[in-house]
C-alpha cells in the first residue's frame, strides 16, 4: 500500500506542476484552487501517507488503511474534475460532486488519522 501511494503521488505531482505551467503560460489563474488541491491532497498528502505505510507496514493491511485508500483515490478525482467544471463552465449543477469527493477526501483522512493513533507504536 505504501509503495503503491507513492506511485500514485507522482501522477498527482506531474499533473499538478503540468496544471500549473499551463496557468502561468496562458496567465489565467482561475483553477488555482484545483492546482493546490491537487498538489497538497495529491502529491503531498500521498506520498506522506504512503511512507508511513511503508514504514510501519502492519497498519497498510487494515480495514482503516483500505477504506484511506480508495475513498481518497476516488473522493479526490471527483472533487477537482468537479471544481474544474464549476469554475470553467459556471455549471452549479456539480457542486453535489464536489461535495461527495469532498466528504471522501475527509472520511479517508479520517481514516488514516485513527489509524496511525490506534496503532503505530514505536
Amino acid at each position: 500500500m505504501g509503495v503503491r501511494l507513492i506511485q500514485i503521488s507522482v501522477v498527482y505531482f506531474a499533473i499538478g506542476v503540468t496544471l500549473g505551467m499551463y496557468m502561468s503560460m496562458a496567465h489565467d489563474y482561475a483553477l488555482t484552487g484545483v492546482h493546490v488541491h491537487i498538489n497538497l491532497l495529491g502529491w503531498a498528502s500521498f506520498a506522506l501517507a504512503g511512507i508511513v505505510y511503508h514504514l510501519f507496514p502492519a497498519i497498510s493491511q487494515n480495514i482503516y488503511a483500505k477504506l484511506h485508500f480508495w475513498s481518497a483515490n476516488i473522493g479526490i478525482p471527483l472533487m477537482m474534475i468537479g471544481l474544474t467544471v464549476l469554475i470553467l463552465a459556471a455549471a452549479e449543477q456539480v457542486t453535489i460532486i464536489i461535495a461527495i469527493g469532498g466528504v471522501l477526501v475527509v472520511f479517508s483522512v479520517i481514516m488514516f488519522a485513527i489509524n496511525v493513533l490506534q496503532n503505530v507504536r514505536a
